[in-house]
């Protein structure tokens, strides 16, 4: 019986045991696994994910199969590891340039490649049909709807006052997503006010597909509470009659195995999006395409620094927000620019001694 350990950043000990397997992290996976096996989308942060650094962690004789996607594994390096014995075989059927005509590995001993097909065969091109057919009949004899890619659905009644509400809870999401690294446990989401009047199973999905969407790329409104429960993480919803100076906010707690992070937020006649607090910390900033996100203690020559840091890599900020608990204590700042932070550059923010963190984020919201 073959021992599994598995890495997935969303995967929390108690799901790995109902699962079975054991969760490690990556570079001890690497250094245990005797067959490696890759079922993970191309991202920005598994791009490349196995290079020769790598593979140079990896027993001699190691087995790796990819039938993921093209770019997880540099293929120059896993052709050299394969010459020199270090990896005993490889199984791939997704390449870096598709349709692959002609690749290295393919005359190789040691290498299994197929072809990429999907759903590209004739029998699963029959089996989509009948399936289309079978839906489509359920809908018009049973009303019945499934797998529709506008659910939930959303009357036309509801829809232009729901809509800015679901960017924002997709962008909720997808802050926490982007500065969130450890798996998650548990997800609450908050509609305070009129939020809560509102269709909150069209503004949960949205939640939860901009908080998972920056480790699967491929997930939207209709796939995400699934995705979120095959994970084993637990979704709580909480309504509430207004209790602030807003009219109505969408609140997201999210625990992980180590801390607990909060983000709201809420739309104003101009139907943006806006944060009006994170981690607890009060403040008012229009969403971005492009941010940087720092915390900090409020110490002097916050300002400084990321203003001269910015305008020494030419990146122009077109709004800076700043916020604290307290007078001395835990500071965040938020900066809305005009171009993507350069990922070279967080080095230089990070080590300045008051800053706790930085990160650059992406948001899909359109340029301004």
């Amino acid at each position: 019986k073959m021992h599994v350990i598995a890495f997935d950043p969303f995967l929390s000990d108690s799901r790995a045991e109902e699962l079975g397997v054991e969760k490690v992290e990556l570079d001890e996976l690497f250094a245990r696994a005797d067959f490696i096996t890759l079922h993970t989308p191309l991202t920005d942060k598994t791009r490349n994910i196995i290079d020769a650094a790598a593979i140079a962690k990896m027993k001699t004789g190691v087995r790796i199969i990819n039938c993921a996607r093209g770019g997880l594994v540099v293929e120059a390096d896993l052709i050299a590891a394969l010459k020199s014995g270090k990896v005993a075989g490889a199984g791939i059927d997704v390449f870096e340039v598709e349709p692959a005509e002609y690749n290295e590995l393919f005359g190789m001993e040691n290498v299994v490649a197929t072809p990429h097909l999907g759903a590209s065969t004739t029998e699963a091109q029959e089996n989509v049909a009948l399936h289309v057919a079978e839906q489509m009949s359920d809908y018009l004899i049973k009303g019945a709807v499934s797998n529709a890619i506008n659910m939930p659905s959303i009357t036309a009644e509801e829809a232009p006052r729901l809509k800015p509400f679901v960017k924002l809870a997709e962008v909720l999401g997808a802050f926490v997503g982007q500065v969130t690294e450890d798996p998650i446990k548990e997800v609450e989401i908050l509609f305070d006010g009129s939020t809560a009047t509102m269709n909150t199973r069209a503004l949960i999905s949205a939640t939860l597909a901009g908080l998972i969407r920056p480790q699967v790329s491929d997930v939207n409104m209709v796939s995400a509470p699934i995705m979120v429960k095959e994970r084993g993480i637990i979704v709580a919803e909480v309504k509430r009659d207004k209790s602030g100076v807003f009219d109505g906010y969408i609140k997201l707690t999210v625990k992980t195995e180590h801390r607990t992070r909060s983000i709201a937020g809420t739309c104003f006649s101009d139907g943006k999006p806006r944060f009006i607090q994170i981690k607890g910390i009060n403040l008012d900033a229009e969403v971005g395409q492009h941010m940087l996100y720092t915390t900090n203690a409020d110490a002097p020559g916050i300002i400084g620094l990321l203003g001269t840091v910015c305008g020494e890599n030419g990146v122009n900020i077109a709004n800076f927000q700043l916020g604290r608990n307290r007078p001395g204590g835990d500071a965040i700042a938020l900066l809305y620019l005009d171009a993507p932070f350069p990922e070279n550059v967080l080095a230089q923010v990070r080590s300045h001694k008051s800053i706790d963190s930085a990160k650059r984020l992406h948001f899909d919201v359109g340029a301004a």
